[in-house]
């Protein structure tokens, strides 16, 4: 089965950072998509990064561009969030999804496996 570890949440004031690491687990090769996504409380999940291992496209959410970065190290099965000049707008669950097709895409209708979230809170 494959399986998303989600971890490296927690509370930060605002402008500090956090890294997000997501490890993937039970795929028998490498070109799986990973994307990130974010649900607040109250308000729809919107996808915030993804990464093909396929080809190396990487995207992010013009919310998030500039601020937050997706990187891979695909020897150890896991993608990184990595969130800089976070603000209480970020605040939220976060999720790591995988397509085994491999598609980078920031709509979570392309995703089949999903991770458990960690929940990320930025005070003001």
């Amino acid at each position: 089965d494959v399986q998303l570890q989600a971890s490296g949440g927690g509370l930060v004031q605002a402008g500090g950072s956090l890294r997000l690491s997501c490890t993937v687990s039970g795929f028998s090769y490498k070109y799986y998509a990973v994307g990130w996504f974010r649900q607040a409380p109250g308000k729809e999940r919107e996808g915030v990064a993804c990464f093909s291992h396929s080809d190396g496209i990487r995207d992010h959410a013009d919310s998030v561009e500039g601020r937050f970065t997706i990187s891979s190290d695909i020897a150890k099965d896991t993608v990184f969030l990595q969130m800089n000049r976070l603000t209480p707008d970020d605040t939220a669950v976060y999720y790591c999804a995988a397509d085994p097709r491999g598609t980078c895409a920031l709509l979570s209708d392309f995703y089949d496996h999903w991770g458990q979230g960690t929940l990320v809170t930025v005070s003001s």
